[in-house]
């Protein structure tokens, strides 16, 4: 595009005021294409149907590009979800756009463990295949893939693929979702899967319902859990429903219809007449707030698992899967 290239009116969302209505009226998620990169997803789940797909990565040679990392590649999957965290993913991402179609990409593994060079694959191929939205409920604290991953997801955001990463619950660093080119959540407390916050205090854009979230969960059971990784697919959802009705937004507006939408505006001028501040909800001490994976594990049916709440729901420590490359808190292959 040159300066002075006209620009069509159903590229941006200024144009017009922007409600729910606006938003997403009548949008279940139809045509929009959603890559779950997790542990996998139970095929033909009575809570999700079928996939469009259903991949894994799969580890190669040692050193076929001759750069000194091992080489992957995306392969066909029929082994599913080992340790559930995916398919409950998937089954929130259906709640909210029942239409949309969803793929799974399969990183990790029953310990919600993996490599990181694996995670990397997976988003390239996401981009190059040109997936809507990608949802990234895990994390990598290695410095070593920091710089790769801010190329993906840079790539990712100028080419209309939103990448909706989980914030660690943890407060330490780890990405994608502390760059500004993906959308990134965290966690709230309020019972109601359709509230979306926006925080006042970024890096975390967004927080949506995270916590005592009933999933599906391995062997046919269900399970009550809490954390990032469950926020991040509600939002997932509502990108799904915004892209199924206006196709053409950027990530850039994607952000500011979903910021739009808030539930927790306060009105400042009149806050300030009466000698109050906004009541906006404070993010957690630190800047880094993403998923801890490690700490998610199987539970048996009969014994659904209900984290303990803390007074910051974004801090909560069961939550997202684990890699250390992929996720947090264990080391991968």
């Amino acid at each position: 595009m040159n300066a002075g290239e006209l620009v069509d009116r159903s590229f941006v969302a200024a144009a017009t005021p922007v409600d729910r209505e606006w938003a997403w009226g009548g949008s279940r998620g139809a045509e929009v294409r959603v890559c779950v990169i997790d542990s996998g997803v139970t095929p033909d789940h009575p809570e999700i149907g079928p996939l469009e797909g259903s991949y894994a990565v799969e580890r190669v040679e040692e050193d076929a590009a001759g750069d000194g990392r091992p080489s992957y590649r995306i392969v066909p999957d029929d082994e599913g979800d080992a340790a559930g965290h995916g398919t409950a993913c998937a089954a929130i991402i259906r709640r909210i756009a029942p239409d949309a179609s969803l793929t799974s990409v399969r990183i990790l593994g029953p310990r919600l463990a993996g490599d990181g060079n694996a995670l990397l694959a997976a988003l390239r191929w996401a981009v190059a295949e040109r997936f809507h939205v990608v949802n990234l409920s895990l994390s990598s604290r290695k410095g070593d893939f920091k710089a790769s991953l801010h190329d993906i997801a840079d790539e990712a955001y100028f080419n209309r693929v939103a990448i909706v990463a989980s914030a660690h619950n943890s407060p330490v660093l780890s990405f994608p979702w502390i760059f500004p080119s993906v959308i990134s959540v965290g966690s709230h407390e309020v019972a109601d899967a359709e509230r979306i916050e926006v925080s006042p205090q970024p890096p975390v854009e967004f927080f949506a319902a995270g916590v005592g979230i009933e999933v599906p969960w391995v062997g046919g059971g269900r399970s009550f859990l809490s954390g990032n990784s469950f926020a991040t697919p509600h939002v997932t959802g509502f990108v799904a429903r915004i892209l199924g009705k206006h196709p053409h937004l950027p990530v850039s507006e994607v952000k500011h219809v979903l910021a739009s939408l808030a539930d927790n505006f306060a009105d400042v001028s009149e806050a300030s007449e009466a000698s109050e501040a906004p009541r906006v909800p404070s993010p957690a001490p630190s800047p880094a707030f993403v998923p801890a994976p490690a700490s998610v594990a199987p539970h048996p049916p009969d014994e659904p698992a209900l984290s303990d709440v803390p007074a910051a729901p974004v801090s909560l420590a069961t939550s997202t899967p684990s890699a250390e490359g992929a996720g947090h808190d264990e080391s991968g292959a």
